[in-house]
């Protein structure tokens, strides 16, 4: 899975377009990077920044912000109502997919002593970056504001993790909050209700936080106190969430409007079921969800899993259809349209650029007999596991809601699920099946004319015919696992589609075989044949078990269609 993480600084600058306009403009020019949303205050002199992409392409967009809000903007003279100690005043990292918050803290803190040691930004570490406990807080970090910074770095309990000279770069730049969190989802619960007060005690209900307590339980009996004097707290139900009650005039609704703060303790849908049961213990019905700003797919994913476990329908199907029933589920849908394009973090990183899997199947067909030498046999071996597997997975999931197996629904499921994982891993060898066969092409572009040239031309084209060798090897990896699924469905799949799962295993080793000859013919490229004999043996070895598995996925499938 690509790692991809999320940034969201907010810059002291909330009034003068130029200096934004200048400070988002540095953030994109880093390659791979997507700013996904700039939101300035002018009230709060700030403005909130979101932007997305790999971890280095982020940790270096992140610098070159504060790179440019430290030159355009003078703290000494700024004045606004949001809480600030510096220019860039928090920068914090978020995981989006493929990397955990740990990870996260360790780039945050060599962020932090980047900026600190390339441009002399004092920077203190909160959150899960945080070096000491009570610097996760970042109101502890931020404490005094700009204004207590001199006397903060005079004292060594008080002073950054980076920095500590109260010089003219921190006097101008103030100091940089930099930390690690997980993503934050706002969420809102259409209630079938007008009153906020109902829709307030449902979410004391909810939030960790809880509700103040009071005599008999009501909601405006006596507030209860310890024997020390202080406000007697009962904890809602849901750990990482923040929430209140308001009206909406623009739906005519009250809603449950809520930050869930930890996705992976508290997901979605977790909060969505629990909402739901607090509405109706109090007369009230959740119509619908509205997620504010965006979510990372996993959410949706999750959802979707969740509803299909609980319908006991198979989760081995397309990712789209998964979000669909998670949309459908939590009525995401319920006051304005809900497209994922738009509100899924992965969803808006595409570039845009299509590739061979993104053809009509009549399309890659005419690209294949076209005159280029691209796409060619590796591609295609690795669409006929693609469809080997795109048959199994097909017959899991008919077996999964067969009448009168209702009580295996999980055992195909599962198969179904795996199926899906290896569709996904052969399509994205289809093209980079292609890319490999470009990559050799791009070394005769290289420059020849001195030694070193010739030197570094002749490396690259061992490396360049390297790869090409071990893209088709895990072509054939990856279709050699879907003759094991092929031989289940063909056991124990509903036994009208045996013949299926017979195509399937003869796609799969048709797709083995013709991967093995890319194998070859790239091996035979090389000039050090030392790396290509491993390559070789580990196909043969392949070959030999494909054929063995097809031969007892075809065994079984003939059992089925006797006449």
């Amino acid at each position: 899975m690509k790692q991809i993480i999320e940034c969201v600084p907010n810059y002291s600058e909330g009034r003068d377009k130029v200096v934004i306009d200048a400070i988002v403009a540095s953030i994109r020019t880093v390659e791979g990077v997507k700013v996904l949303d700039v939101d300035p205050g002018e009230a709060t002199n700030r403005t909130v920044v979101t932007f997305v992409g790999e971890p280095e392409a982020v940790c270096e967009a992140a610098f070159r912000g504060a790179a440019r809000a430290q030159e355009l903007i003078d703290m000494r003279k700024h004045h606004g109502a949001h809480p600030r100690s510096g220019a860039t005043d928090v920068l914090p990292l978020i995981p989006v997919s493929g990397i955990t918050l740990e990870e996260c803290a360790a780039l945050a803190r060599e962020l932090a002593q980047r900026l600190y040691k390339e441009l002399g930004i004092p920077c203190y570490c909160y959150e899960a970056a945080a070096f000491t406990p009570e610097r996760k807080n970042l109101a502890v970090c931020r404490e005094g504001e700009y204004e207590a910074l001199a006397e903060k770095m005079a004292d060594p309990a008080r002073k950054p993790d980076f920095g500590g000279e109260w010089n003219e770069v921190a006097q101008k730049a103030g100091a940089t909050n930099v930390g690690a969190r997980n993503f934050l989802v706002a969420v809102n619960f259409n209630l079938n209700t007008t009153s906020t007060r109902r829709a307030m005690a449902v979410a004391f209900d909810v939030r960790e936080k809880g509700r103040k307590a009071r005599e008999g339980g009501s909601l405006t009996g006596k507030l209860l106190k310890d024997a020390e004097g202080k406000q007697i707290w009962i904890p809602g139900t849901l750990k990482g969430c923040k929430a209140i009650g308001w009206y909406i005039d623009e739906y005519g609704i009250a809603q449950v409007s809520m930050n869930i703060t930890d996705i992976d303790v508290t997901p979605l849908h977790v909060a969505y079921e629990e909402v739901t049961r607090a509405a109706a213990a109090r007369g009230l019905r959740v119509t619908g969800a509205e997620i504010v700003g965006l979510v990372p797919k996993k959410v949706l994913i999750e959802a979707g899993k969740f509803y299909l476990e609980k319908q006991q329908r198979s989760l081995g199907i397309s990712e789209s259809e998964i979000v669909k029933i998670a949309v459908k589920s939590m009525s995401l849908d319920d006051l304005k349209p809900f497209d994922p394009k738009e509100k899924v973090i992965e969803y808006l990183m595409d570039d845009g650029k299509k590739g061979l899997v993104d053809m009509t199947l009549k399309d890659f067909a005419l690209e294949t007999a076209s005159e280029s030498a691209a796409p060619g046999g590796g591609s295609i071996s690795a669409s006929m596991g693609a469809f080997a597997a795109a048959l199994a997975t097909m017959v899991a999931n008919l077996s999964s809601h067969k009448r009168g197996w209702d009580v295996r629904w999980k055992e195909f499921s599962d198969v179904a699920e795996g199926g899906q994982a290896l569709l996904e891993e052969l399509l994205k060898l289809i093209d980079e099946d292609t890319d490999a066969f470009n990559r050799i092409m791009d070394v005769f572009s290289m420059p020849k004319t001195t030694e070193e040239e010739k030197a570094a031309r002749a490396k690259a084209m061992e490396e360049a015919t390297l790869y090409a060798a071990e893209v088709p090897l895990r072509t054939m990896e990856a279709a050699l696992k879907t003759l094991p699924l092929a031989l289940e469905m063909a056991q124990k799949g509903n036994p009208a589609s045996a013949s299926d799962a017979g195509v399937a295993a003869l796609a799969a080793v048709a797709g083995i075989k013709g991967a093995r000859l890319n194998v070859r013919i790239n091996a035979a490229g090389l000039q050090d044949k030392t790396p290509a004999r491993p390559l070789l043996n580990r196909a043969d070895e392949i070959v030999a078990e494909a054929e063995s598995l097809q031969e007892k996925v075809l065994n079984e499938v003939n059992n089925h269609i006797e006449l």
